[in-house]
């Protein structure tokens, strides 16, 4: 090879890792600047002498298209200095409870199993998610947290049903059934 064919190669490698970084930088702020959830409390959980501590935390988020309803969840979060520069993938073991906490309102129409909140767990592939659908029979709202990956997901769930009921001086009690598509 030519020291000219050798160049060439060479720039459209740092070109081709430009780019690279440049997406995956576009992508992060793009995760970071949407609705983060609310930290209600942290408790360590593992003891880590020179790193910080294995944590469980507890988070809040408000349903983006119900009002009157929220969830708060607890997720592991991995100390040690993989968890501390964010390159530990984060175990699935996430729990999850759902409330009306007002008058229950629904914004627009919503897809069965349509995604209410997600989150990534690990630096690529790892990724939770609530998703929520209706039971028009019982007039509830229905929660699921699961965590996927790109090539497997993890059978570990969480359940929470939120039941719409009248608030206050409201007696008018939405169903959800009618805003379902």
């Amino acid at each position: 090879m030519t020291s000219e064919l050798l160049r060439q190669i060479k720039v459209r490698a740092r070109r081709s890792i430009w780019v690279v970084l440049a997406l995956a930088l576009a992508t992060s702020s793009a995760a970071l600047s949407a609705d983060e959830p609310d930290l209600i409390f942290r408790r360590s959980t593992v003891f880590k002498w020179l790193s910080p501590n294995d944590k469980l935390a507890t988070y809040g988020v408000d349903d983006p298209e119900v009002d009157g309803v929220a969830c708060h969840f607890t997720v592991p979060e991995k100390g040690g200095f993989t968890g501390w520069m964010g390159l530990a993938e984060e175990v699935s073991d996430i729990s999850l409870a759902c409330r009306q906490i007002g008058p229950i309102h629904f914004k627009d129409k919503m897809e069965q199993g349509g995604d209410m909140f997600r989150q990534r767990r690990s630096l690529f592939f790892k990724k939770m998610q609530i998703v929520r659908g209706c039971d028009p029979k019982r007039n509830v709202l229905v929660y699921m947290v699961y965590s996927d990956k790109l090539i497997e997901g993890s059978p570990k769930n969480s359940t929470s049903s939120v039941p719409i009921m009248p608030w206050g001086a409201s007696v008018a009690i939405e169903k959800c059934g009618d805003f379902v598509q």
